[in-house]
């Protein structure tokens, strides 16, 4: 199969090439050397979906069994061949396993972060833990007894139209939940667009950094982040001023997300910021419609060509009651376990989920299921 070349050779350099993987095997040992494993994960890939675009738009689309890329990257124009090698190169780049405290978090298997909100405002549990410690640093335990390798501890709200909270009252919401759990056996991070309150969180024994504005919203959070030896999230919103969900809409939702993360690990690099400590999220519900909500998840796996772990939050958002005769926001369990899983599935490393012990159960359930397919007899 050879792309065609004839078209390629009438676009210039401005054209951009887009890498998905596709054509997933339950049980790749029966065809060997037809197909590729996606990172260090449990699923395999036997195709490749390319997209070409030129000034933002698609012009060119076709699939390429994996069998046949090496000779089909030679057939390329010369100014697409080097990005070809380098997204193929992160589709099956294994990712280095992230040290957070007592716990490892490799990634050949999903991880669940739990939520655990400390705000008044929140739009799914807000209030619920506000202004007693103990009793959120039980939840917490909770989350971590039930199977959250990561517990995401945030103490402002970053739901359309939510109050900017300051970072004094931020940190006095999260830091005494934060010491309570150090030794809880799962991994803290502190969701926050403040170097101050990183640096407060870090100081009571946080482990990973989770900034929905990619260390963007505060000048000093980028230092505070590289030095700490943290590794970060770093998540697309189309702001990354008070208001996180103002932006102008997007030509393509898909590769408008994924150019500007793939600019944003590039300038955090060059910063001098560790690489193999990147972990990126599409940001689903940030700045986005249904329709864009929808399409980044039928597309997560292009993402992976960005080369990082990668983390999706689906859980309990607008659009599962968008999709569901409008479901209230606590009772949008069913929907956030089927996105939850549909992520699992196209290969994301960690979900960010609410409900702990019904997503690590699926997980579970998932993850046999791979195992079998694995381990089947030839």
């Amino acid at each position: 199969m050879t792309i065609e070349l004839d078209r390629l050779d009438g676009y210039g350099a401005s054209a951009k090439l887009y890498l998905k993987p596709v054509g997933f095997l339950d049980s790749p040992q029966y065809f060997d050397d037809k197909n590729t494993k996606l990172n260090n994960s449990l699923i395999w890939f036997s195709q490749i979906e390319y997209s070409i675009f030129e000034e933002g738009k698609p012009v060119l689309r076709g699939l390429i069994p994996v069998e046949n890329w090496s000779a089909t990257v030679q057939q390329l124009p010369e100014h697409l061949q080097k990005r070809a090698s380098g997204l193929f190169a992160n589709l099956s780049r294994t990712h280095t396993p992230l040290k957070c405290g007592e716990r490892v978090l490799r990634f050949d298997q999903p991880h669940v972060m739990g939520i655990l909100n400390m705000t008044p405002d929140s739009f799914s549990d807000g209030g619920k833990h506000e202004g007693d410690p103990q009793l959120s640093a039980d939840a917490g335990f909770a989350m971590a007894t039930s199977g959250a390798s990561i517990i995401d501890i945030g103490g402002e709200s970053t739901r359309p139209g939510a109050e900017t909270v300051w970072e004094g009252d931020e940190i006095k919401r999260v830091v005494p939940v934060i010491e309570k759990l150090v030794h809880c056996g799962a991994a803290l991070s502190i969701d926050t667009r403040k170097a101050a309150v990183m640096e407060a969180a870090i100081a009571a024994g946080a482990h990973l950094i989770n900034d929905v504005s990619a260390l963007l919203h505060d000048k000093r959070s980028l230092e505070v982040a590289g030095v700490s030896g943290r590794p970060v999230v770093l998540m697309h919103a189309p702001s990354s001023g008070k208001n996180p969900h103002e932006g102008n809409g997007y030509g393509d939702v898909v590769t408008d997300t994924f150019d500007w993360l793939e600019q944003r690990i590039a300038d955090v690099v060059d910063a001098g910021f560790e690489r193999d400590k990147i972990i990126v999220d599409p940001g689903l519900g940030f700045g986005k419609s249904l329709a864009d909500n929808l399409a980044l998840m039928n597309n997560i796996t292009m993402f992976h060509a960005l080369g990082q772990p990668l983390l999706i939050g689906a859980s309990r958002k607008r659009m599962i009651g968008a999709l569901s005769k409008e479901a209230p926001v606590d009772q949008r369990l069913g929907g956030s376990i089927a996105f939850a899983h549909h992520a699992v599935q196209q290969g994301a490393q960690i979900v960010r989920v609410h409900d702990v012990p019904e997503t690590v159960q699926a997980v579970q359930v998932w993850r046999g299921m791979r195992d079998a397919g694995v381990t089947a007899r030839v």
